[in-house]
């Protein structure tokens, strides 16, 4: 099964370098990458700017439609109507089968603000130990959510701690 986690960093670039860390980290088949998404915020911006790693037509990919619906909920529901609140309020519902809750949205929602950016992976089959070193030569980056059980979160967040 492949988890979904989000990575906040202080800058707008910093998720952009954790992407290029994981891929690396692909190549040496230390974690398998499904997909990922980098969404930066610049300052002074009205919303993020939002980047999938694979184009739809990728064979494989969970495609432009799941990431545009997770970063809609996220980042653009409270600018939608009651008409749009009601069907995004039913995707939510939906998203909840890949354990994204409300606290997921929330959480992730409250974190990414201007002057930040976020890494959003789905990831499998990952040599913790190692991917946990090589992520120490990141700039600082907080683990916002994962879809993990709370016992694994928390270990993953005391790893990086």
């Amino acid at each position: 099964m492949a988890t979904l986690t989000v990575l906040k960093f202080g800058s707008v670039e910093g998720a952009d370098q954790g992407l290029v860390l994981v891929q690396g980290l692909q190549k040496q088949a230390l974690i398998k990458l499904h997909d990922a998404a980098v969404v930066s915020w610049p300052q002074g911006a009205r919303k993020p700017k939002t980047r999938q790693l694979f184009d739809l037509a990728s064979a494989g990919a969970w495609n432009g439609a799941f990431w545009g619906m997770l970063f809609g909920l996220i980042f653009f529901v409270p600018f939608f109507g009651a008409a749009i609140g009601g069907l995004m309020g039913a995707l939510a519902g939906h998203f909840a089968d890949y354990g994204i809750d409300d606290r997921f949205i929330q959480e992730v929602r409250g974190k990414v603000t201007q002057g930040t950016s976020a890494l959003f992976l789905l990831t499998s089959d990952a040599v913790k130990d190692r991917v946990v070193e090589a992520a120490k030569t990141l700039p600082k980056f907080e683990i916002v959510a994962t879809n993990l059980s709370e016992e694994q979160e928390q270990k993953l967040r005391e790893a990086f701690a």
